[in-house]
């Protein structure tokens, strides 16, 4: 009677099963990445007696999801690694994570709520992005309140962050992130223009020790970011004029009055050269501008915009000298002057060409001597073919030409040649995008 009872339930769990999937859209994907690099001053300009190095790095990422009629369940499991790190002959190594797990639930046709671990990736990710060209990528544990509705779009939300369970007060001590923030963004689109507009309270938790290693002071202090995050119109036939622009205002973490600012202003245009290839000639032209403070500061004023949360290899040149992982961070600034060059080969091949010129938006001393602002020069150069509908390619080579402040900067004996490469395979099936880290 047991074997029949156990029997019974096995054909009922089955038949369960079958009804959901009946009932919802399952859906089972996955990614993966491979990029080798070559590293002869990437990140941080090099001294002559520093040696390039070389690696492979690997992103592993299986996606599950389902959609019922009303609930949206997405779960992304991840491992980052790179090649040789861990042992042949291993039991564990750590390395798997969650990267995303989310419900979304709609309330009518307009609103949602959506819930979990999750990728905040909003307009060109200047300051609110996913950080898909970093193998690791970002994710935020997070509320959205969603309303969506043909042209407009507000997505208000909310996260609280916290090392552990406690039973009493506890600090945060995860670094560069914040202990609570707040955010609203609205998006309109009508034809050839569009708007979007973003807040954003960053709460971060501040300590300080005593030489025992005891907390002696605590606070938690704020910031705002407030800006158009998007403002795009076509004047003419395939140009586009697109700009940004945010203030930062509060209290940075070690308690010093912000006043900061980023502002951007392009202008690109496409020609077309081949239809029926699918062949045509980008070219843009721009220029950002990042507010610093004078090295030689002592007032309670922090003039240093931060962008916080955005995926930043995308924008001030490939070699990620500034604001990249912290660095650049509270410094005197930048000013980004580039032209970028892409062609379309066809509807599989591109290769693309970018020019920086660098400055510092404030001044740099050298005791009372103000320095020159000029930074360096960088050429970006990048390939891509898509190999099926699910693989592509992708490479790139950069070289930085710095200028003496470059050098006061950051190292002295500075190498001549500062340059960084790296070849990619990119395995995405059922994705549109098809090449990483670099805006189209």
């Amino acid at each position: 009677m047991i074997q029949n009872f156990t029997k019974s339930s096995s054909f009922l769990s089955i038949l369960l099963l079958f009804q959901l999937a009946a009932l919802a859209q399952f859906d089972v994907n996955g990614q993966l990445i491979e990029r080798a690099e070559y590293r002869n001053g990437y990140g941080r300009i090099i001294s002559t007696t520093t040696k390039p190095s070389g690696f492979i790095g690997q992103r592993l990422r299986l996606q599950v999801g389902y959609k019922m009629k009303k609930l949206q369940f997405y779960a992304s499991i991840q491992d980052v690694r790179i090649w040789g790190n861990t042992s042949q002959i291993k039991i564990t190594d750590g390395l798997l994570s969650l990267h995303e797990g989310w419900a979304e639930l709609a309330v009518d046709s307009f609103w949602s709520v959506k819930v979990g671990r999750q990728e905040l990736n909003y307009d060109n990710a200047r300051f609110l992005g996913n950080l898909d060209w970093a193998l690791q990528a970002r994710a935020h544990d997070f509320a959205l309140l969603k309303f969506e509705k043909k042209r407009s779009k507000l997505h208000i939300g909310i996260g609280y962050n916290q090392n552990a369970e406690s039973l009493s007060e506890s600090l945060y001590t995860i670094t560069n992130q914040y202990k609570t923030a707040q955010m609203a963004w609205y998006n309109y689109k009508h034809k050839e223009f569009e708007l979007s507009a973003l807040f954003w309270n960053n709460g971060r938790q501040f300590i300080k020790y005593d030489s025992l290693n005891k907390v002696v002071d605590k606070d938690l202090r704020f910031s705002q970011t407030i800006g158009i995050s998007a403002l795009k119109y076509s004047f003419w036939k395939n140009g586009i004029v697109s700009m940004f622009a945010y203030y930062q205002f509060g209290k940075d973490v070690s308690n010093q009055n912000l006043q900061a600012y980023d502002l951007s202003l392009q202008v690109s245009q496409v020609f077309s050269l081949n239809s029926e290839k699918k062949s045509s000639f980008k070219m843009t032209l721009g220029a950002e501008l990042l507010s610093g403070t004078n090295s030689n500061n002592t007032s309670n004023l922090n003039r240093s915009f931060n962008p916080m949360y955005g995926t930043n290899h995308a924008h001030n040149g490939y070699m990620d000298y500034f604001y990249v992982g912290g660095r650049f961070e509270n410094s005197v600034g930048l000013t980004d002057i580039y032209i970028r060059m892409k062609y379309d080969i066809n509807k599989k091949w591109f290769i693309a060409a970018d020019v920086h010129n660098f400055m510092t938006n404030a001044t740099i001393f050298k005791g009372t001597e103000s320095l020159s602002k000029q930074l360096g020069l960088e050429i970006d150069l990048t390939a891509g073919v898509i190999i099926t509908e699910d693989v592509s390619l992708q490479l790139g080579y950069s070289q930085f030409l710095p200028s003496y402040p470059s050098k006061y900067m950051q190292t002295s004996n500075i190498a001549i040649n500062q340059n960084w490469a790296y070849l990619m395979l990119v395995v995405r099936p059922k994705s549109p995008k098809k090449f990483i880290g670099i805006l189209s």
